[in-house]
């Protein structure tokens, strides 16, 4: 075979690799746009559901201001409340807030939820639960954001 043969031949090889990068690298930014998608549409539908919870809890509970939470910390809703409780002459300031977000899209392609409750101005808990947006199941999600709010509203009647 003769230098003119070999040298289109590895020529060919090098436009095949080319379009394969190419190809390989158009199905990364595809993937990653359509995994944005996904936690967009997972972050609306859980975000919902965590504002119909709380207005709901504020029915019950008169008195707690009601936030709907959309900034670079997450999307979702905080309700919050200040009491004052008079104690042998004495004022105490009683706060009380239950806040959950669903933290924004990252590289790591998380779905991420993160509560905090304070009844009382004792901290109940802080936490945070994860899916991969591969594994995402958000039935479960919403399964655990009742039961956090139901946790707090009976932490908090059990209180008042």
């Amino acid at each position: 075979m003769d230098f003119e043969n070999r040298l289109q031949r590895a020529i060919d090889r090098g436009q095949k690799t080319r379009q394969s990068n190419q190809q390989s690298h158009a199905a990364k930014v595809a993937t990653e746009e359509e995994l944005k998608v996904l936690h967009s549409a997972a972050r609306l539908e859980l975000s919902e559901h965590i504002e119909e919870c709380l207005k709901k809890l504020v029915d019950h509970f008169p008195g707690f201001e009601y936030t709907t939470i959309a900034d670079e910390q997450g999307w979702g809703a905080s309700i919050r409340r200040d009491d004052i409780q008079m104690n042998r002459g004495e004022v105490d300031r009683l706060f009380s807030q239950l806040q959950m977000t669903v933290r924004p899209y990252t590289s790591s392609h998380l779905v991420d939820l993160v509560a905090k409750a304070t009844i009382r101005n004792k901290e109940l808990y802080a936490r945070s639960h994860f899916q991969r947006l591969s594994e995402l199941d958000l039935e479960s999600f919403k399964e655990l954001i009742d039961l956090w709010i139901l946790e707090a509203a009976e932490k908090y009647a059990a209180q008042s």
